[in-house]
């Protein structure tokens, strides 16, 4: 009857004589209690292709998904019926055995799916970047003779990476420091010994400065740089060229930390106290910790570096599993420029108003020399935008939209009448004739100044100086050695050419105060990287940070000296229980979705349950929609806590309760 009406009968199917049965992982969101995977049959067409690593297409739930061969088994432990692998769309083995050794480690550690860790190791397929990939690496560079030698054991390390040790070291760079050539240093020296380096730095800046000094020692074809901004198809070329081995140096940014490097012999991440190296996706791994798991797991070496430290490394130098390499103080002071905080006496004594002023006068003094001295003044500035955040004028209440209550703002610029009037930062409706519903003042008054308010006073303030910003509509990568104001955000300043002739470090009371378990952590470490663009003191260069001076984060800017404020910092936290010297979990959901967790989740014995604490404003009852639970044990139990959580995860799941997140030591705790 079927050939009848014209259709093909189905082909009898048989199953491959050797290894049957084929674990595969599928490739779809998945509950929790379904995180492992499947047992398919593998037919004799696809028996040479289906090898372990390889992208597979199989029938999962009535649909046809794509999924992992994980390994090749002779039986099952299903009692069932098996079904079978559709097709092999590439027999290429992405998914290494080092590679889902990694993952399975970093789900583990963040109490995450399998699944979605892979997810971030390996990328979509483009079938295209498959046929042209190099797939041999060139002759090795000879060894690179660095400057590693201003720094203390900064000779021995590069002599370890060399020789192939499980060398591990927290680098304290120096200011002024050519950290892209250093770096690039430490590859050549391991690519000359026949062994892949892995370094991840923060953005496609640094990125770029980094892939010009590796390029200058290796040669363009001895580095690829993986960035998230790449085509789908460049990007799978460049990683699939590491995956077979065409090239013995890897550079990127955060998803970089997965990318497949053969013979890992060293792992590098660059300013690891940076926000964007904490992946925004499920399980939120971040770069340093996963980097950690890799060198310990291939005996390679580790260089955390940067010009500040965090309390995450420190606790790295205190437990004796990293060591410093930092350079003596005299060659430090040498290299620094001279930073003067508000508040001392002798301040005072000059200028009264200088601790309340946003800019006093030794900040005019300060960018005064150094324009005279035909050179850039840096000036950072905490927010960007015109006039981010607006308060009534009278009361104080923050200023808020009639229609959505999201947060007034004065956008900057003009609308052909005249200023544009603050209008919503949510919404972005005008808000021309604002009425505080508090006193009925009709008088706005700014909370926080941003770039481009702070470009505008200064281009009045230094009439004839050019003024430019960098910041988020447009960041300049770098400026000539001439006079100049420019005017940053953090993390968006600029490289000087012989550096900046002073830098003003604004609103450092803003950046100190914010309700943040590393808000002193976070602003020291931005202060340092800005402060290290400037000349050294003996060439003039000159910094002012605009905190009060007896502050412990504005006295290690001052000696730089971001060890011992990270020493200080770890010990700290250590004493309140918060990470790094204990494992925190943060659990976000509604009021019964969180109780209902706790009823199921198996916690260690060291547990300590914080909350949970309203995440939003409560209504008129008293209820909220979204709330935060806190769990912190001791570091041994880490593992533990976060097998708890995923377990009661599962059993939630199984019985289609609400959904939660989870996030192991979540860089906001509050």
């Amino acid at each position: 009857m079927a050939a009848a009406r014209g259709r093909t009968p189905p082909q009898e199917r048989t199953s491959a004589q050797r290894l049957p049965v084929a674990r595969v992982l599928v490739d779809v969101p998945l509950p929790v209690h379904l995180d492992r995977p499947f047992d398919y049959l593998v037919p004799d067409r696809l028996d040479a292709d289906a090898v372990p690593g390889c992208r597979v297409r199989v029938r999962f739930r009535g649909k046809l998904v794509d999924g992992f061969l994980l390994e090749r088994r002779e039986t099952s432990d299903f009692a069932g019926a098996l079904s079978w692998l559709e097709r092999v769309p590439s027999a290429e083995p992405v998914l290494t055995p080092d590679l889902l050794a990694l993952a399975r480690a970093v789900a583990a550690r963040y109490g995450g799916m399998l699944a979605d860790v892979v997810r971030l190791v390996v990328p979509p397929r483009v079938a295209k970047a498959e046929k042209s990939v190099a797939t041999e690496p060139g002759p090795p560079p000879p060894r690179p003779v660095g400057e590693w030698s201003r720094y203390r054991h900064g000779a021995s390390f590069l002599d370890a990476v060399h020789e192939g040790r499980s060398a591990r070291a927290v680098w304290q760079a120096l200011p002024g420091e050519d950290w892209p050539r250093r770096l690039a240093e430490l590859a050549a020296t391991t690519a000359a010994a026949g062994r892949g380096a892995l370094l991840v730095v923060p953005d496609h800046r640094d990125l770029r400065r980094l892939h010009d000094a590796c390029a200058d020692l290796l040669g363009a074809d001895g580095v690829v740089a993986l960035a998230g901004e790449l085509a789908p198809g460049e990007r799978y070329r460049r990683w699939l060229t590491a995956l077979r081995g065409g090239t013995r140096v890897v550079i990127g940014t955060r998803a970089a930390m997965f990318a497949p490097v053969p013979a890992l012999g060293l792992a590098v991440v660059w300013d690891d106290g940076d926000d964007l190296h904490s992946y925004p996706q499920t399980p939120f791994p971040h770069t340093r910790d996963v980097l950690v798991q890799r060198v310990h797991a291939a005996g390679a070496a580790l260089v955390v570096g940067g010009f500040a430290r965090t309390a995450e490394a420190a606790l790295l130098v205190e437990s004796g599993w990293a060591h410093e390499v930092v350079a003596d103080r005299e060659v430090v002071r040498g290299a620094a420029p001279r930073v003067t905080a508000i508040g001392e006496d002798w301040q005072l004594a000059r200028d009264e108003a200088a601790r309340a002023a946003r800019l006093p006068s030794m900040a005019f003094e300060a960018a005064r020399g150094a324009l005279g001295a035909d050179a850039p003044v840096l000036v950072q500035v905490p927010r960007r935008g015109y006039v981010p955040a607006l308060a009534c004028g009278d009361c104080r209440e923050q200023a808020r939209c009639r229609r959505c209550a999201g947060p007034l703002a004065l956008p900057g610029g003009t609308d052909g009448d005249g200023p544009r009037p603050a209008a919503c930062r949510w919404c972005g409706a005008a808000e021309a004739a604002f009425r505080c519903p508090s006193c009925g003042s009709r008088r706005l008054r700014a909370v926080a100044v941003g770039h481009g308010r702070t470009a505008e006073e200064l281009g009045r303030a230094f009439s004839g100086v050019p003024v430019r910003t960098s910041g988020a509509g447009e960041v300049l990568s770098s400026v000539p050695a001439r006079p100049a104001l420019i005017v940053a955000t953090p993390g968006a300043e600029p490289v000087a050419e012989g550096g900046y002739g002073a830098a003003l470090l604004l609103d450092g009371r803003t950046l100190l105060a914010r309700p943040e378990l590393r808000a002193a952590e976070a602003a020291l470490r931005l202060w340092f990287t800005a402060a290290a663009l400037v000349r050294p003191a003996r060439e003039g260069g000159r910094v002012i940070v605009m905190a009060d001076s007896e502050l412990q984060p504005v006295q290690a800017l001052i000696r730089w000296d971001p060890g011992w404020f990270a020493g200080l910092e770890l010990a700290e936290r250590a004493e309140l229980g918060f990470p790094p010297a204990r494992r925190v979990a943060a659990v976000d959901g509604t009021p019964e979705a969180i109780e209902s967790l706790l009823d199921v989740a198996d916690l260690p014995a060291s547990a300590e349950v914080l909350g949970p604490v309203p995440l939003g404003e409560p209504d008129e009852d008293g209820a909220t929609e979204r709330e935060r639970l806190l769990v912190r044990v001791d570091r041994g139990e880490g593992r533990a806590l976060a097998r708890s959580l995923h377990d009661a995860q599962a059993v939630r799941a199984a019985r289609k309760a609400a959904e939660l997140q989870v996030r192991l030591d979540p860089l906001e705790m509050l």
